[in-house]
């Protein structure tokens, strides 16, 4: 039988995600910084960003023997080498990727972050291990922690799920599904539309969402009698999502297995988070006996079932007009 206690933090969590925006899905804003060398030996910087928020890019700050009057930068015989920073970074975006086109050389690419806001340039524009960690773990905990419907989907598993056993056979098929999608996706193996993908990542909480109402009316459902096959199906398509994510932010080149490791170690960290946080929390309920009106369990579920079929036909819809558009 369905536990009460995690259907009530089931309901308080829900509360917590949906009251800052009630529309808001998730966002991981990246912008670009592109730098072309010119046949002259100087450089050429170009900007492409965007935001919910229409903030400014961060502020790039190039190694000290390069002078840079945007979109000029100029470094003299040394070129460009040595320390990239920028300034701001992890306020108003989430990760810069820097894109440098070096004249009779392969394109270098490098993804810095908030806790990662700077890379040492070289000549051959390898990094190392510990600067990839950096940058890759921090985005995969950010990504599965503002992307309320892949946390949506994890709590409706949670509160369908009885026994210890039981949830950690769920959440590893979850995590093993995933996984594979999101290596096979990044490495170009399989391809799939990322707006088909986001709209049925919306449709799965849907289903979870009707199962866990079936089985507050009684009935056993399928989810319900097999919740590790069924996170494990979705959680492969919850691993193009996670995939999408990780081609917009950027891949370098030099270091694409590395990169993709920590991203999805970065994930985990944030999913393992999530779930711990909620065991906290109904553990804490159960001590402090505390009781929610009985109606609020159904409110709970109708309210995860109509969010994920808003965002559902919203992302159909989107899909659509982008095609009519084409």
């Amino acid at each position: 039988m369905m536990s009460d206690a995690r259907l009530h933090i089931a309901i308080i969590l829900l509360a917590a995600l949906l009251l800052p925006n009630v529309c808001w899905s998730h966002e991981t804003p990246i912008a670009l910084l592109e730098v072309r060398e010119t046949p002259n030996g100087s450089y050429l910087a170009h900007w492409t960003y965007s935001s919910s928020t229409n903030m400014q890019p961060p502020t790039a700050v190039f190694p000290a023997h390069c002078s840079f009057d945007e979109p000029r930068l100029d470094c003299g015989e040394r070129g460009l080498i040595g320390q990239l920073s920028f300034e701001r970074l992890g306020k108003s975006y989430s990760a810069v990727v820097v894109r440098i086109s070096r004249i009779d050389q392969a394109a270098q690419s490098f993804t810095l972050t908030g806790a990662q806001p700077s890379v040492a340039l070289t000549p051959d524009g390898k990094l190392p291990l510990s600067q990839v960690m950096a940058s890759y773990v921090p985005l995969g905990i950010e990504h599965i922690l503002l992307g309320i419907d892949h946390l949506l989907f994890v709590l409706g598993l949670m509160v369908l799920v009885t026994g210890v056993r039981s949830l950690i056979e769920t959440i590893t098929a979850f995590t093993i599904a995933h996984s594979l999608t999101l290596a096979a996706a990044t490495f170009g193996w399989i391809g799939v539309p990322e707006a088909s993908v986001n709209a049925a990542i919306a449709l799965s909480i849907v289903i979870v969402a009707v199962e866990i109402l079936r089985e507050r009316q009684g009935e056993r459902s399928l989810t319900g009698r097999f919740p590790w096959a069924v996170a494990f199906g979705f959680g492969l398509l919850h691993g193009f999502g996670f995939a999408s994510a990780l081609t917009d932010i950027g891949l370098p080149q030099e270091n694409v297995p590395a990169a993709l490791l920590f991203f999805n170690v970065g994930v985990e960290i944030g999913q393992i988070g999530f779930v711990l946080l909620v065991l906290a929390l109904v553990w804490s309920h159960r001590r402090l006996k505390a009781l929610l009106p009985t109606w609020s369990e159904s409110v709970g579920i109708y309210a995860m079932g109509t969010l994920a079929s808003f965002w559902f036909v919203g992302r159909i819809f989107n899909m659509v007009i982008t095609k009519v558009a084409i």
